[in-house]
């Protein structure tokens, strides 16, 4: 395997993920299957921590919110940057601590507001609506909550549509011209104190300078909020550094990163006289190679084109349909054979974009196989559904050869878990 994925390798035609056999794992577990690799996502964490000495690096839970991923991170000394009450509690119950959690999100429920003060977590304020509210609720608390706004930079960095978050049409942060107002509104209202400022740009962002633009107009900010007598404790930047999903994809390192955001910041910061707390938000980067998800081939349908059909659709990874994302894939038990037929792999889904990975050169393919699709740890099973009444699948942990169920599958059950069947219906 190539070198950017040091963990996965081959060994007697058969992929491996952290030396565990995956078409082993697909026998022992049932396909499709979730497998994360619990030594890259430590190593990840590491090169990016180490990119950064100093900073506070918050993970994105949206990109993985499971329950021992969150856990490891808790480990290695990361904070959580959450987008609801659900992430928030998941955050906490992982042990990651309350004063190292941001709560963000654009539309927070009065519910999610009063969940953030009760928990002692900062806030990311979105709106003047929702800094009234969150100041009304905290002062019937008697609380105080340290809040940051989320700036709308205006900043077009290249990347899906779908994924740039900082543009100036976007649903999310206050507007750039319109943010020192919030600050100077907040500093006369009880029950809110800030202390941080807080953006991100996009996702899968794979040319460096957009951060560099990001990191500029936000220092000319916290320049005008000093002026103003407040104190900003924290300057958060957000996430968005991508990953090579394609072999032959050039992504920058969380070093290049650093070159191009550290020099601004800490120039910026001395010049104005503050010394700030740098805050980072990593998703994907962290841990996006860590994971693969192993489906099995029910069928293959030679007509307009040759269609492997497997059992994981966009129920289970639903980048492709929504951002036309390419993810590599590999014949697990037939991983270094010679590729001989072009192919669609296409899921089980009721709908004409179910397609895990298009005009494919792959070995000969039957049905039986099992299909690895790479770097499906984030926003993998973190945007699962049970699309088609499909149950979701099994979540393994493998490290260096050992193997953990950290998720176990749905059943039918689940499916109706929270299906309440009127007594009317029941005797009709």
């Amino acid at each position: 395997m190539p070198s950017s994925r040091p963990h996965i390798d081959i060994q007697e035609h058969h992929l491996r993920i952290g030396s565990v056999d995956t078409v082993t794992l697909a026998q022992e577990f049932g396909t499709p299957l979730y497998v994360t690799d619990e030594q890259r996502l430590r190593e990840n964490f590491r090169t990016f921590a180490g990119a950064f000495p100093g900073a506070d690096i918050y993970y994105a839970a949206k990109a993985n919110w499971n329950l021992s991923v969150l856990r490891i991170l808790a480990s290695e000394g990361a904070g959580a940057d959450v987008f609801s009450d659900g992430e928030l509690y998941v955050a906490l119950l992982a042990g990651i601590p309350a004063e190292r959690i941001l709560f963000n999100g654009n539309s927070k429920t009065r519910h999610e507001l009063q969940m953030a003060i009760d928990a002692g977590v900062r806030v990311s304020v979105d709106s003047i609506d929702e800094l009234h509210a969150l100041s009304e609720l905290a002062e019937e608390s008697g609380r105080i909550v340290d809040i940051a706004f989320r700036v709308n930079p205006d900043v077009s960095p290249d990347t899906h549509p779908k994924i740039a978050t900082g543009l100036a049409t976007s649903k999310f942060g206050i507007g750039y011209k319109d943010v020192l107002q919030a600050y100077e509104v907040a500093k006369e209202l009880s029950g809110v104190n800030p202390v941080g400022i807080h953006c991100h740009i996009g996702s899968q962002i794979l040319d460096v300078s957009p951060f560099g633009e990001a990191v500029g107009k936000m220092m000319d900010l916290v320049e005008q909020i000093t002026r103003l007598e407040i104190d900003l404790e924290f300057v958060d930047l957000g996430g968005g550094l991508g990953i090579p999903y394609q072999e032959d994809l050039k992504a920058p390192t969380p070093a290049d990163l650093a070159d191009m955001i550290l020099p601004i910041f800490e120039e910026r910061s001395s010049a104005i006289g503050i010394s700030p707390r740098l805050v980072l938000e990593p998703g994907r980067y962290i841990v996006g190679d860590t994971g693969i998800l192993l489906t099995g081939v029910n069928t293959v349908k030679r007509s307009a084109k040759n269609f492997v059909g497997v059992d994981a659709g966009l129920n289970l990874l639903i980048r492709q349909a929504m951002y036309d994302a390419y993810h590599e894939v590999v014949v697990a038990n037939k991983a270094d054979l010679m590729m001989e037929e072009l192919y669609d792999v296409v899921g089980p889904i009721c709908e004409s974009g179910d397609i895990v990975a298009k005009e494919r050169m792959l070995p000969a393919i039957e049905p039986g196989d099992v299909i690895a699709v790479l770097d499906s740890g984030a926003y993998g099973f973190s945007m699962s559904s049970q699309y088609n009444g499909r149950v979701r699948c099994t979540e393994i942990l493998v490290n260096d050869g050992r193997v953990d169920v950290v998720r176990k599958r749905e059943d039918y059950g689940d499916l109706i878990a929270k299906n309440v069947m009127p007594a009317r219906l029941l005797s009709a």
